[in-house]
């Protein structure tokens, strides 16, 4: 595995991200930096075409829509999404807590079908606080939906707070075992290694996988990680400059 070149690839991602907030004049610059080694991971690595990944925390949509024009799909690059199979988006998605109920239900349809392929979808730690979370956990175990991949970004921040200070999560993994899933914790996961190494892990036979990724919320820009204000903060000024220099901008 050449760890260099997606280490490589990553930067790229996060300076083209970052340009991209500039030119829209937006940003969700938070939640889309603490995800950028797993959405390359999933597309240079883990799935195949017969695989489907649905963002269903796709406040952070940018660095996904980026990545699908770099690989010649023309992709709208939006807030959020909206369906556009032949470009690589696979739900609307915008309201928290309605990926995860679309992912079972098309893993169970691929199940009922005897369709090959697993469904990937990743959701916010926030999303975690959602009833539907849950309720949809309850019907993949029931049903032994083994082609369900559930990714959690677990940055532990939602909008403009700290989840241990509006609805703590504490013991995630622990949660999602007690509904009888396969879960892998990731200490680092901006590591390329733990990620893709956590993939070797999914394959238990009957169960859905659950990926919890211990992440950075603005992993890249030092002054920006572990902030709530960069949630959705639009970049200002001095931020421009703070940002190009932290992610090599010239």
């Amino acid at each position: 595995m050449n760890y260099k070149k997606l280490i490589i690839k990553a930067k790229k991602l996060r300076q083209d991200t970052f340009l991209t907030f500039i030119k829209k004049g937006e940003a969700h610059l938070g939640g889309s930096f603490s995800m950028i080694e797993m959405l390359l991971t999933l597309y240079e690595v883990v799935m195949n075409k017969n695989d489907k990944f649905i963002l269903s925390k796709s406040h952070a949509s940018f660095p996904l829509s980026i990545l699908l024009r770099q690989k010649g799909l023309k992709t709208k690059v939006t807030t959020h999404l909206e369906l556009d199979r032949k470009n690589g988006i696979n739900c609307t998605t915008g309201s928290l807590g309605h990926g995860l109920p679309i992912a079972t239900g098309t893993a169970f349809a691929r199940k009922i079908k005897k369709k090959k392929g697993k469904i990937y979808v990743m959701i916010s730690d926030g999303e975690c606080q959602e009833g539907t979370t849950w309720e949809s956990l309850l019907i993949a175990t029931k049903h032994k939906l083994d082609n369900l991949v559930i990714i959690v970004d677990y940055n532990k921040i939602q909008a403009l707070s700290k989840l241990k200070d509006a609805l703590p999560l504490e013991s995630l993994i622990y949660k999602f075992k007690s509904f009888n899933c396969n879960c892998i914790n990731v200490k680092d996961g901006h590591s390329f290694n733990q990620i893709i190494t956590s993939f070797k892990k999914i394959n238990k036979k009957g169960k859905p996988s659950v990926i919890i990724l211990n992440t950075i919320k603005g992993k890249g820009i030092k002054e920006f990680e572990n902030d709530p204000i960069w949630h959705a903060r639009k970049l200002q000024d001095k931020e421009i400059i703070i940002g190009k220099k932290r992610l090599g901008i010239k």
